[in-house]
């Protein structure tokens, strides 16, 4: 159902007044998918990496999209800046449809969209501040403007000292520090990561989430996490929609979904989440995982042990 069949009686309209209009834009602004739909012609047929995708995500919201290989996760996010365009449906970015878009007002559109990656994607010839320029210097900024940006970037992400350091000199999760400074560099309002934690250890992983979380903070910018790790989810979205095979099966709210699930799939993520807590405890030792149980308890109600045993 469309923002005016749910909002008008069809006896009298108000879409067009003054209120109407603040109204809309305000229901419009953030991520919507309306009945997105995707589909590949391979030698084998066609294959449905989409079937009528429908989400809302808030302005300055972390919004969590979780499901396992293959469950169409990073076709969707795909779609949430057309590098992949639906084949039926729509994306609407704060009211805009960007299938409406001429080719360079989506150019333009895709620089309020920023994006990080699980292979980092970073130019392994370039120093750490020449990465972080590069989305600069193809904006036209100059030298010493763009040089000066990513500085401050750097700083923000925790590695100021880091600037002249190559990419091949970096841990793992100093290298998604660096993917995170290049894609704030466009001052973006939303950031789009695709499975950015999965290469990285238990601890590293919850330092980028921390991070994550102090640039949703600071800075109000709506991100989108694509992973399959139902931890992740935990520690740091919102709302999360949970998809299986092309389709969200269950969405709402984590603390929600977490008490009562109610697909299978969802209760399946959480068994295997509360199965790798073994996992994190072997990295991190005893205390640490004693806190996520404290956490995990805090939320659901009841230890892992518990809600294992539950569902």
């Amino acid at each position: 159902m469309n923002w005016h069949n749910q909002k008008c009686s069809g006896i009298v309209c108000s879409c067009s007044t003054e209120r109407g209009i603040r109204e809309r834009e305000n229901d419009m602004s953030g991520i919507v998918i309306e009945k997105v739909r995707k589909s590949f012609d391979t030698k084998d047929g066609v294959v449905e990496a989409l079937k009528d995708v429908n989400l809302n995500i808030d302005s300055g919201d972390i919004y969590g999209i979780i499901g396992m290989s293959g469950a169409g996760k990073s076709t969707l996010v795909r779609c949430m800046n057309f590098l992949e365009v639906p084949t039926e449906g729509q994306v609407l970015i704060d009211g805009k449809a960007l299938g409406d878009l001429t080719e360079k007002e989506l150019r333009k559109q895709r620089e309020e969209i920023g994006m990080i990656f699980q292979h980092f994607n970073l130019l392994m010839q370039k120093s750490v501040i020449d990465n972080v320029c590069f989305p600069l210097y193809i904006k036209g900024k100059k030298k010493a403007e763009a040089r000066k940006r990513a500085a401050e970037l750097l700083e923000i992400v925790g590695l100021g000292d880091r600037q002249n350091a190559y990419p091949a000199q970096l841990s793992g999760g100093q290298k998604q520090r660096v993917a995170i400074a290049r894609a704030l560099a466009s001052d973006p309002k939303i950031l789009l990561c695709d499975e950015a934690t999965s290469a990285l250890d238990p601890q590293t992983t919850s330092s980028i989430l921390e991070l994550l979380k102090k640039i949703n903070k600071q800075f109000g910018i709506t991100i989108v996490i694509i992973t399959h790790q139902m931890s992740v989810v935990r520690e740091i979205c919102t709302h999360v929609a949970i998809m299986y095979e092309g389709e969200v099966v269950e969405k709402g709210l984590v603390a929600d979904i977490f008490a009562n699930p109610q697909s299978e799939v969802a209760k399946e993520l959480i068994r295997t989440n509360h199965m790798n807590f073994t996992q994190i405890s072997a990295h991190l030792g005893y205390t640490s995982i004693h806190y996520f149980s404290r956490q995990f308890k805090k939320i659901v109600g009841m230890t892992p042990s518990e809600y294992a045993s539950s569902i």
